[in-house]
């Protein structure tokens, strides 16, 4: 069957519009994408404006993504009547979750965990109580194993598995993102969508050249169409939120008014700059220098990511759609087919912007050094006070010692 995903960049003859008859099926799911397509940005707009409620959100997300891949597996398998299997695949997404959420409470809420005694003593243990939360699945797996279907069962098991490694951990890696600043989660998701757009309207209008068999409507002519206009969108894009302290600042939690604060004073990377242009650009654009935000810059990175190797989260699942002989992952949105199918690129796209910051961008965090401190023992806090007087005054940064007599 062929793919019908939005971002599909259509193989047909160029239309013109004059003579063009708007009661076609293909106009008419066009206008059901279209619609359905501006409903979800105007959403996504409103998820925005909650700020790191988002949270929420991404969860929300994951767990619709995950249930949409394991319900695939449970109809393919159903009627071998495996025991367990869609109860241990809630259980391991509820134990992978409490990992992540738990690290993630332990790297940014450490004001919190100081005050309440119970998260004290979660955080600190933590990482042991998430491994025997696994060990107790795992030992119901074997348990659960039945004669005859031991093959079965274990590909249920990888398929859990590995739907828990591309759902859960890459949405983990969305909500790192979002504490770097809101920017981080926000740009990259409009340069897939706006990708996803693109590529669509392209191929629509102009696509003639096939560009992979397994999605036979995508074409070359939408898929460098969208590439393009990507790239333009995610450069202004980014020099309009650049400007806001909302949307730059790292996201943290403020201990005395129990809630997330967006404040700072933004770093080098939001601060516009002058540069020097290549003597080939002075001579073309008859500009010396520009002025930009050094986001700017790599934003065209990410842009390039989300056009170029992006899609191929959608050719994986185009695959994978393919493999099972299915056309969606559900029909939870007309015209769009699943949720799952709006995130296929999105998950590859958060893991790159993950590894980039880490790679590109990210220096010592001091507010996570500070967090760590607070949990050591009032000795252990003294002699690294110590230590850190002694280096400054070696470094001239603070007066020497004065010598009592």
């Amino acid at each position: 069957e062929e793919d019908e995903e939005s971002s599909s960049a259509h193989n047909i003859e160029p239309v013109s519009v004059s003579s063009l008859d708007w009661e076609t099926p293909i106009w008419k799911n066009w206008w059901i994408r279209g619609i359905l397509s501006v409903t979800m940005i105007i959403g996504f707009f409103l998820i925005i404006y909650l700020g790191p409620l988002m949270l929420i959100f991404v969860m929300s997300i994951q767990i619709k993504c995950f249930q949409e891949i394991i319900t695939i597996g449970y109809r393919v398998y159903h009627s071998y009547e495996l025991p367990w299997f869609r109860t241990l695949s809630w259980y391991f997404l509820i134990c992978v979750n409490y990992f992540f959420y738990g690290e993630t409470v332990a790297d940014y809420f450490g004001a919190l965990v100081q005050r309440e005694e119970p998260l004290q003593f979660l955080v600190r243990y933590h990482r042991f109580i998430s491994f025997a939360l696994y060990l107790a699945g795992f030992c119901m797996f074997v348990l659960s194993l039945v004669k005859k279907h031991y093959r079965l069962q274990f590909y249920m098991f990888a398929w859990t598995h590995v739907t828990l490694l591309i759902v859960v951990t890459q949405s983990h890696l969305v909500i790192q993102n979002l504490f770097e600043g809101m920017i981080w989660f926000i740009v990259p998701i409009s340069i897939v969508i706006c990708n996803d757009i693109m590529a669509y309207l392209f191929g629509f209008f102009f696509g003639r050249t096939p560009l992979i068999k397994l999605s036979p409507k995508k074409t070359w002519e939408g898929f460098i169409g969208g590439f393009f206009s990507t790239v333009v969108f995610g450069f202004i894009f980014a020099y309009l939120l650049s400007q806001y302290q909302y949307f730059v600042c790292p996201v943290e939690y403020n201990s005395e008014t129990n809630r997330f604060a967006v404040g700072c004073e933004p770093s080098d990377l939001f601060v516009m700059q002058e540069y020097t242009l290549p003597a080939v650009a002075q001579n073309i654009l008859r500009w010396k220098t520009v002025n930009l935000y050094p986001f700017q810059i790599h934003s065209i990175a990410l842009s390039t990511f989300g056009s170029l190797i992006g899609p191929f989260g959608g050719f994986f699942a185009s695959g994978f759609k393919r493999a099972f002989k299915i056309k969606d992952f559900a029909d939870t949105i007309p015209g769009h087919g699943g949720i799952m199918d709006r995130f296929d690129c999105q998950y590859l796209m958060a893991t790159f912007v993950h590894v980039y910051i880490a790679s590109f961008i990210r220096g010592p965090n001091p507010s996570k050094v500070l967090q760590q401190l607070l949990v050591l023992q009032p000795e252990q806090q003294l002699s690294i006070f110590n230590t850190l007087r002694n280096h400054l005054r070696e470094k001239g940064m603070l007066p020497p010692a004065v010598l009592e007599q």
